[in-house]
């Protein structure tokens, strides 16, 4: 072998050492682990059972009519308030109601529950109803009855409602024929976010 080869197989050897040398610099050991992780929203399920509280027809100033409702929570999260909205229109069978509001007449009286239906928790007419903010309604009506701990998950509360036509012994004739036709909207709302 001549000096030339070997010098060249001296350099190759040389290099693949220096190569060997220098990548073992670089190496290092080595682990991994992995996490699962999950984030799931719970439900508000807020229901009203019956759906149709009141349907009362033929009725005369001085009338009442006493209802149950239920309000449940079907959810996985606690309620912590319920407010309630409240709409209606006035159907006017002979046009002759000009400024008079059948809702005016129509008086509401939110009630304990059946034991005690004399123990008024708030009273107002369905005008003032329709005019409050759900907030107010919570405070005056559900709060009352709810208070603090709210409507718990898998709960169901029992309420009472009392509806009075108003006899306010001046001529309500305007009203003959005429009917009111009532929405209410309940929305519960959460609790606070918590530390979990």
């Amino acid at each position: 072998m001549g000096l030339k080869k070997t010098l060249v197989m001296g350099v190759a050897s040389a290099s693949l050492g220096l190569s060997l040398v220098g990548g073992g610099t670089y190496a290092y050991f080595s682990d991994t682990a992995e996490t699962t992780n999950t984030f799931a929203a719970g439900t508000l399920d807020l229901s009203v059972d019956p759906t149709t509280i009141i349907d009362v027809e033929n009725i005369k100033p001085g009338d009442t009519f006493t209802r149950e409702f239920k309000l449940g929570n079907n959810g996985s999260l606690d309620i912590k308030q319920v407010l309630l909205e409240t709409a209606y229109t006035v159907t006017d069978v002979k046009g002759d109601n000009n400024e008079a509001n059948f809702g005016e007449h129509i008086e509401v009286e939110f009630l304990y529950n059946i034991d005690n239906i004399d123990e008024v928790i708030y009273k107002t007419t369905l005008a003032e109803l329709q005019g409050m903010s759900p907030e107010a309604v919570d405070q005056h009506v559900f709060y009352p009855w709810l208070g603090e701990k709210g409507l718990p998950a898998g709960s169901v509360h029992d309420f009472t409602v009392k509806f009075k036509f108003i006899d306010n012994g001046e001529d309500q004739n305007v009203f003959q024929g005429d009917s009111v036709q009532l929405e209410w909207t309940f929305e519960g709302r959460q609790t606070d976010g918590e530390e979990k």
